[in-house]
């Protein structure tokens, strides 16, 4: 009981509270700044599907690729991933911090064969799985040579099955 004679109710409503205009402000522009982010990483790693075949880099020639192996996997939700795992050298004079390549499949009927351009993944570490990494984590210095995996999940039922061609189409040098 209060001192003029009246109950004070069991519970009081809590006061109102107000968020300001700047608050407001400053959530809005972390959320797009995640939106950003997170549409920018979406596009670096989705594979380019180029009607027509591209042009080498001027520096591909001094990037061997060698030792080209492939190999499937399937996922828990039924899906299937084919590997294509190789070495690239850098034989030439300038260090390599990134590169693309167009993977051609050629196709058992003859049809068009299908073309991927795909970024450069290293392998880190093979146990005990592998792991991948952009080749700007390690660059590839000259006379380095570094373990590569590119993966596919949508190469085309009437695919060969030969390995594919293997095209760097885009290179970033030091």
């Amino acid at each position: 009981m209060t001192a003029d004679g009246n109950q004070t109710p069991f519970l009081t409503p809590e006061p109102e509270r107000t968020v300001s205009t700047q608050t407001w402000i400053i959530a809005a522009v972390a959320v797009l700044l995640i939106v950003a982010v997170a549409i920018v990483a979406t596009l670096r790693r989705t594979p380019v599907n180029s009607g027509a075949p591209l042009q080498p880099d001027v520096y591909a020639a001094s990037l061997p690729i060698t030792g080209i192996t492939m190999s499937e996997a399937t996922n828990g939700a039924g899906g299937k991933a084919t590997y294509v795992d190789g070495t690239v050298t850098n034989t030439g004079t300038k260090t390599l911090t990134d590169a693309q390549v167009q993977v051609t499949f050629a196709t058992s009927d003859g049809s068009a064969p299908h073309l991927e351009t795909v970024p450069v993944a290293l392998v880190r570490t093979r146990i005990p799985y592998v792991d991948l990494q952009s080749i700007s984590v390690d660059p590839i210095k000259p006379g380095d040579h570094r373990d590569f995996r590119l993966i596919f999940e949508s190469v085309p039922a009437n695919w060969n099955v030969q390995p594919p061609s293997i095209l760097i189409v885009h290179t970033e040098l030091q």
